[in-house]
């Protein structure tokens, strides 16, 4: 039977190279000479922890920092950007969780999503995975040309096309 599984997956190696890409531009940038900046990615808990002078410079940050890894071939949805960045002292410091598989609760978006189409295939969540297989490959063609146009906030990739 026809499958594929929806993944949202972040290349570890596209990840650092994005982050030292970030580092070179901030240390050549003419606002940010002199200024403290840290940025560490712990690439076993795919965080970044970032730390600057001001909220004003932090936002310069980010900003860098997601259309570099965007450049880098890592879609923007992939960073949570959602906390608060907190004061320390003098020191901004933020640390951005980088989503790397499906939750739960976006896994059931997608599959109710795909029940609304009502194309006959069926969907499943394996760990961070959702697989969908059906009887027909133009069904599960169907199903990503949809997904192509879901808001989800979670970039999905297409892996595993087995006919």
């Amino acid at each position: 039977m026809p499958s594929f599984d929806f993944t949202s997956k972040v290349d570890a190696q596209a990840l650092d190279n994005a982050v030292n890409v970030v580092k070179k531009e901030i240390t050549n940038r003419f606002d940010f000479k002199g200024s403290h900046v840290v940025i560490d990615l712990d690439k076993k808990a795919f965080r970044i922890n970032v730390e600057t002078e001001d909220d004003m410079k932090m936002k310069q940050l980010l900003d860098v920092l997601v259309s570099r890894s965007h450049k880098q071939g890592i879609a923007p949805e992939a960073f949570d950007l959602g906390k608060e960045g907190s004061q320390i002292g003098k020191a901004w410091k933020k640390e951005i969780e980088v989503r790397n598989g499906i939750r739960q609760e976006d896994a059931k978006k997608i599959i109710k999503l795909i029940k609304d189409a009502g194309l006959k295939v069926q969907a499943s969540i394996h760990e961070d995975v959702v697989r969908v297989t059906g009887k027909k490959i133009d069904d599960l063609q169907s199903v990503i040309q949809a997904s192509k146009s879901w808001e989800l906030g979670v970039p999905l990739q297409v892996e595993n096309m087995r006919s």
